[in-house]
């Protein structure tokens, strides 16, 4: 067995993971019995084709303590009231006023709306 060795540790979202699963197969010509199993399951769900946009508006809001991988949880999940956001960010130690909850809430709807 091969020791693996981590280079970098970023977090994505199911729409860059969905992206990077497709660059695999075109390389490789086909996925592993993991790989085809992860596609399987972001096709079941429903993720978002332009999600950059999301993110990106997400993240022009410059709330304080939202960390890249807040946002994409968020993208994710994409929380239509105050209090789904309040329950994916449950996961996390941050804590959000009503005020930035409410635009981040009102992003997701507007984005959801186009």
């Amino acid at each position: 067995m091969t020791d693996t060795q981590i280079i970098s540790e970023a977090p994505i979202s199911m729409h860059h993971l969905k992206k990077e699963l497709e660059k695999i197969r075109k390389r490789d010509g086909e996925l592993n019995f993991r790989a085809n199993k992860t596609e399987e399951y972001l096709n079941q769900i429903a993720v978002a084709k332009n999600a950059d946009e999301l993110f990106a508006q997400i993240a022009k809001l410059n709330i304080p303590r939202l960390k890249e991988s807040h946002i994409h949880k968020i993208v994710d999940i994409m929380p239509t009231t105050a209090g789904d956001l309040k329950t994916v960010l449950q996961g996390y130690t941050i804590t959000l006023n009503s005020e930035s909850m409410k635009k981040i809430v009102d992003s997701v709807n507007g984005f959801l709306e186009k």
